[in-house]
């Protein structure tokens, strides 16, 4: 089962409350849930309110460690594997549009670098020649996604080439495809969407609970660690607005209405790019009664996987 859409639209409450109907385990597909010490800033659910669901790829590594798409791909579909093994569902739950692809299609990734090796590669380039350098780069490789990215945009940019050279494949491949792959797995792919307005509101809201929460003492923490502000992690939506606030950039409102402003369009982002996937199977959260959405939401799973999952609900085994 795989649940998608943008930030803040409720899928860790669907996915608990399906893998309690369907006798699931949780994959996270976040990119930043792996990282331990992360918890404020990427929403991590805390064990207690995980709805007694199993979770994995949550605390695996610490800040610095490198973590690239490929390596999700690896572990992913091992874990898929065991868990499919032990009679139970495998639910993906996540808005890494990337990291999600990657396990659902066939994606091939080569072994010549990782993100860490390509990124300072990359961020040593961009410092010695300029980031404009990089960006004539990816109009020769990937222009479609240059015309998206503006020149200045370092972290988008050094992206888009880290794409290219670990999958083969053009950014914008990922993103515009027309063609979708035969999945590699018999799916029913969930999406939520929900009214922007709606959206926004509570996009809004968990960013100022964030800060009530204590992100700026987790930030602190990870930096009096020995975690450099310029790591990939630490330049995360959530992590970078605070950085810039205790580097005396600007004051806490500031960075309040930067953390709320990032996200909404890192959400509109996710929109985009799961939009254009034909084979989600979309509800709107805020449309109807909670109970009525998840019922919906089964029936397009019993649907989608038939007696497979059936036969997991009854006896409590296999999908088979």
């Amino acid at each position: 089962m795989l649940i998608v859409g943008p930030t803040a639209v409720g899928k860790s409450d669907a996915g608990i409350a399906l893998a309690q109907r369907f006798n699931g385990e949780i994959i996270s597909g976040d990119s930043m849930q792996v990282y331990r010490g992360m918890d404020i800033g990427t929403a991590k659910l805390k064990p207690e309110e995980r709805g007694g669901i199993i979770h994995h790829m949550i605390d695996i590594l610490d800040p610095d460690q490198p973590f690239s798409v490929a390596d999700f791909q690896r572990r992913v579909t091992a874990l898929i594997a065991d868990i499919v093994g032990r009679g139970r569902l495998p639910i993906l739950v996540g808005g890494t549009g990337l990291y999600v692809r990657s396990i659902i299609d066939h994606y091939a990734f080569t072994d010549e670098a990782t993100d860490l090796e390509l990124r300072q590669r990359l961020e040593e380039e961009a410092a010695s020649f300029g980031l404009e350098v990089l960006h004539n780069r990816l109009t020769e490789v990937d222009p479609a996604a240059a015309r998206r990215i503006h020149v200045n945009d370092r972290k988008r940019i050094i992206r888009a080439l880290e794409v290219y050279h670990l999958t083969g494949r053009r950014q914008s491949d990922f993103h515009y495809a027309d063609a979708i792959q035969q999945p590699k797995y018999r799916l029913a792919p969930i999406a939520l969407t929900m009214e922007r307005q709606e959206l926004y509101r509570r996009i809004d809201l968990r960013a100022q609970i964030m800060i009530e929460s204590g992100l700026v003492e987790e930030v602190k923490g990870l930096l009096k660690r020995g975690f450099p502000p310029t790591l990939p992690s630490m330049q995360a939506i959530g992590y970078k607005e605070i950085v810039g606030y205790l580097q005396g950039e600007y004051d806490l409102t500031q960075a309040l209405y930067l953390l709320q402003r990032n996200t909404r369009h890192f959400a509109k982002r996710q929109y985009t790019w799961f939009r254009r996937d034909s084979r989600l199977i979309w509800f709107a959260a805020d449309a109807i009664e909670r109970e009525k959405l998840l019922e919906g939401m089964c029936n397009a799973v019993r649907n989608a996987l038939g007696g497979h999952v059936e036969r997991n609900i009854n006896d409590g085994g296999a999908l088979r």
